[in-house]
């Protein structure tokens, strides 16, 4: 049998940051999903790219730039989901759009 190859300390990418890109990129996929949605996934991201970013800096492991890549497209996901209820809120109460369709014709 001949050497086996181990790859030395600090080569490897961290796994969290690979599920944190993943999964803020997949967060605009999710809510074709009921139930799961897009939200819990891109909260997900954020989540796993936090942890990955302090998992690096300790053990000195590649993947700081895939990390944080996952937890701005996270962060920016919830960003857009926020404004999007504000927009909603804000059209139904202050507009009044809602009251249009609740009454009887």
């Amino acid at each position: 049998m001949g050497p086996t190859y181990t790859p030395a300390a600090g080569t490897r990418t961290n796994t969290l940051a690979i599920v944190s890109l993943v999964t803020g990129i997949g967060s605009f996929f999710g809510h074709i999903i009921p139930g799961l949605g897009g939200f819990t996934i891109a909260l997900i991201a954020v989540i796993t790219g936090y942890l990955a970013r302090k998992q690096i800096k300790e053990t000195g492991e590649k993947g700081m730039g895939i990390a944080t890549a996952g937890l701005v497209i996270g962060a920016a996901h919830l960003a857009l989901i926020v404004l999007l209820i504000i927009g909603v809120l804000f059209v139904v109460f202050v507009l009044g759009i809602g009251v249009l369709f609740l009454q009887p014709r």
